[in-house]
């Protein structure tokens, strides 16, 4: 599903994203023009976003989440976004429905992709949010949140879930749903990202 490297955006790919998306025809295509600009290739490589994040963090190590958020958006796996899954990427973390962006946030946390996640893959992806966590903020954690491990240990905890268990996505949603805890330590100071996400949109 490649993208034209012409000026213009595909019909196909332009009726595909506004059915998919609240954004209207007028912005997609102002939208197509600018990522052209950064990407003539018409297309990010994971350094690239890599990049993009760096800037957004320049004092924290955003490297770690970086690649995994470029892996859930990543939707064919070939290593690379065109402008389809960055639209729909941007979409989904901030103006999409809860359910759809916990069924994003399961795939940051299927970190192997095979449809469950384990207290492992937890721990993983929320070593990557501390380290775009400053020292300083860390200090003002509460006690039993404040490394990787204790996040990890209460959020496995809120899930009711054994060490060696494994989560699918409906109880990581309906869990989710049902405890606005579990969100908020899920999450990387959302309003921060999400200010940031909307000073990049193109």
């Amino acid at each position: 599903m490649g993208n034209s490297k012409s000026g213009a955006l595909s019909k196909e790919i332009l009726e595909d994203l506004q059915l998919n998306t609240k954004f209207t025809e007028e912005k997609l295509c102002s939208w197509y023009q600018s990522f052209l600009k950064e990407c003539p290739s018409g297309r990010i490589t994971r350094q690239e976003f890599q990049s993009i994040y760096a800037k957004f963090f320049p004092e924290a190590d955003p490297k770690a989440y970086a690649q995994h958020v470029f892996r859930s958006f990543d939707a064919n796996s070939d290593g690379s976004l065109d402008f389809r899954e960055y639209v729909i990427a941007l979409h989904m973390t901030s103006e999409g429905k809860t359910n759809q962006k916990l069924e994003w946030a399961f795939s940051l946390y299927d970190v192997d992709g095979n449809g469950t996640i384990s207290k492992n893959e937890v721990l993983e992806i929320v070593t990557a949010i501390f380290k775009m966590i400053s020292p300083e903020d860390v200090k003002h954690l509460p006690e039993d949140e404040n490394t990787p491990e204790k996040r990890a240990e209460k959020i496995w905890g809120f899930f009711g879930k054994q060490d060696d268990d494994k989560l699918t996505e409906e109880e990581f949603i309906e869990g989710t749903l049902a405890n606005k805890e579990i969100l908020r330590l899920i999450q990387f100071e959302p309003q921060k990202v999400k200010e940031k996400l909307k000073e990049r949109k193109p």
